[in-house]
């Protein structure tokens, strides 16, 4: 028990907060559909989402409480909701260490608002990716959250590998790609599975990464997001655009000198009259080539520390 408690306490607080909602939640439904029906029941009406106008207008809260319901049943709903908090676990984690908890926060509820949306935008014309229509059949998981997350981790850091079984080593963005086929696969069937929320969320997720590489500043309100200067070329980079870069998720728009060496992303010397590296510059380049030749995993907690930090300055 101490063990897990140490380990559950060493995990991003984002990450942690986001598990624990939607693993208490779903033990707390499964409780409440054998102890207490009506409850259960009361839930789904409110509290999952029905994209179907004009209630959802009058229950506008659904776009965001959906996101951390998991209510099916059996073994089925069990899969439902452990494959989801893996797949966040996997991915978000690495993610937040790296762009911060308010950043991973963000990220989840936007791709979980974009698939909402995209279920009220299609459910008039086809409820049955959907949802509600005539039916009302309600929307309910973080499908949508975890798909986003994994779209905008895949987007920013395109050459990401990960491990599969069977599949062996291979791309995020692949991965993505087959997550797609395989709903636009199930839009084709009548499983019930809500295609549009993935869609949506994978949408959201894609422009949540491209606003992060500035590639789409007029959506920086909306996603409480900065586009990072470009001026003067690389030697003003900061640690998301060097990291970025040397993952193979640099801007395509850079071309001439932004392509050069690492050697350029660091500060001039002294004799062009500017400050040489400080020891934490030297320290954040030192783990960064760590990380282009061994990957994240490698390093240390300290090193995922210090690079954490210094990507909150």
């Amino acid at each position: 028990m101490n063990q897990f408690q140490s380990w559950y306490n060493r995990q991003p607080p984002a990450l942690r907060t986001i598990i624990t909602i939607n693993v208490g939640v779903y033990v707390l439904s499964q409780f409440l559909l054998a102890l207490a029906p009506g409850i259960y029941t009361f839930a789904r009406a409110h509290l999952a989402l029905h994209p179907v106008f004009p209630d959802l207008i009058f229950e506008p809260w659904q776009l965001v409480t959906y996101n951390f319901l998991h209510m099916g049943r059996g073994f089925g709903g069990l899969l439902h909701i452990a494959f989801n908090m893996l797949w966040l676990f996997w991915i978000g984690k690495e993610y937040e260490e790296m762009h911060g908890s308010q950043r991973m926060w963000t990220l989840y509820l936007a791709a979980g608002i974009g698939g909402g949306l995209m279920c009220a935008l299609l459910s008039p014309i086809a409820p049955g990716i959907a949802g509600g229509g005539p039916a009302d059949i309600p929307v309910y998981g973080a499908s949508a959250s975890v798909l986003g997350v994994i779209m905008a981790v895949a987007i920013l850091y395109p050459y990401k590998q990960i491990g599969l079984l069977f599949f062996g080593v291979v791309r995020l963005l692949y991965v993505v790609v087959g997550f797609l086929i395989i709903d636009a696969l199930l839009a084709l069937t009548s499983t019930g599975t809500a295609v549009a929320a993935h869609w949506g969320g994978a949408l959201s997720g894609y422009l949540f990464a491209k606003n992060e590489r500035g590639s789409l500043p007029i959506v920086g309100s909306l996603f409480g997001t900065k586009k990072r200067s470009r001026r003067g070329g690389t030697e003003n980079l900061g640690l998301l655009d060097r990291l970025e870069r040397w993952l193979g998720g640099g801007d395509d728009q850079e071309t001439g000198p932004a392509r050069s060496t690492r050697t350029s992303t660091k500060p001039s010397s002294a004799s062009d009259g500017t400050s040489t590296p400080s020891d934490a510059e030297q320290e954040v380049d030192r783990i960064l080539d760590k990380i282009s030749e061994h990957g994240y995993d490698a390093l240390s907690d300290d090193e995922k520390r210090t690079l954490y930090e210094a990507s909150q300055s």
